[in-house]
């Protein structure tokens, strides 16, 4: 029920999940007649992999996370968050209040052992392919332990989900000399360094997430969330003024004739919607959070990273990490 569109994008989304991925079953928790609005004759198909969980209430996307977990027990977020922790469904997928979302998934999931704080990680689209960013707001305040936990936890997620046997791991930071940043950011690089969970390749600036071959990128919940927000911006930027420059200018389309190819790649690459999609990382369950404004082809992706990290099997792994730390 959450997000900018509701039933209206979630439906779909879903709906295209289970016409393209044959093993998956899907539980819709919500407001019953609102999806079966939307669901209408598709049900009937889909009846044996699709089921509707009815519920009462729904977070608004402006509600305060405290007021969400004291008086909204019936909610489609809480009831979603409830499944997994009952083992009724291996994921909950939510385009809803981020905040909340946390909050609830903390208080009903509980931190896997070994683990402070969750975190929010999702990766961003780079010149040598993706680089996982964590955290992205879930902790504006971390001890430096509390950054080495992001960085066993993100370099786990890597390796596993991109294959990589030992993921080079940095710390983001306003320079790459070892004087530079706040005590907390320098304190942390010496556990970085001490730790042989995690492949640290030191302090790197913004620009490095893009255009660098690390794999994860460490930073506190504050500075990853002004990071993350800033590239979406750009990269949205980037694909507009391109796709604008060719559709106001009738010899650009002809020369973009031969590239085509091309920019479909590079376009795709960018797409946020491609890469919608952030995982509450630490948590005894997944948690996918989509983007609010996320359309179809955006939730889909989003559920599709969900169901990849369950066959994974990602927290019993990264369990296996932080607890041997």
């Amino acid at each position: 029920m959450g997000g900018d569109h509701g039933p209206s994008v979630t439906v779909p989304a879903s709906l295209k999940v289970l016409a393209t991925t044959s093993h998956v079953n899907l539980i819709l928790v919500g407001d019953q007649s609102a999806i079966l609005r939307i669901l209408s004759a598709e049900k009937e198909r889909w009846s044996n992999r699709i089921t509707i969980h009815p519920t009462t209430q729904v977070v608004e996307m402006d509600e305060p996370p405290a007021r969400a977990l004291r008086t909204k027990g019936d909610s489609s977020m809480r009831v979603a968050i409830d499944l997994v922790q009952q083992g009724k469904a291996s994921a909950c997928v939510s385009a809803g209040n981020t905040g909340a979302l946390m909050v609830l998934a903390r208080y009903v999931l509980k931190t896997l052992p070994g683990v402070d704080r969750p975190a929010i990680i999702a990766a961003l689209p780079s010149l040598c392919g993706r680089t996982y960013v964590l955290d992205l707001g879930a902790n504006v305040d971390c001890t430096p332990l509390h950054l080495l936990q992001f960085a066993i936890m993100g370099s786990q997620l890597a390796s596993v989900i991109e294959g990589i046997p030992s993921p080079k791991v940095a710390l983001l930071n306003i320079g790459t000399e070892d004087i530079k940043g706040n005590e907390c950011v320098r304190q942390a690089a010496k556990l970085f360094s001490e730790s042989p969970l995690i492949n640290y390749a030191g302090f790197v600036e913004g620009n490095a997430i893009f255009k660098s071959s690390l794999h994860v990128v460490v930073c506190d919940g504050f500075v990853g969330n002004v990071a993350i927000k800033v590239s979406e911006g750009v990269i949205t930027l980037i694909r507009d003024l391109v796709q604008h420059a060719f559709h106001e200018h009738p010899l650009a389309k002809l020369a973009a004739l031969p590239l085509k190819g091309i920019l479909k790649e590079v376009t795709t690459h960018l797409d946020p919607d491609e890469n919608n999609g952030a995982t509450f990382i630490g948590l005894q369950g997944t948690v996918v959070k989509s983007h609010g404004h996320a359309g179809i082809t955006a939730f889909y992706h989003a559920i599709q990273k969900a169901i990849v990290e369950v066959e994974k099997d990602v927290n019993r792994l990264i369990c296996q990490s932080v607890m041997s730390h």
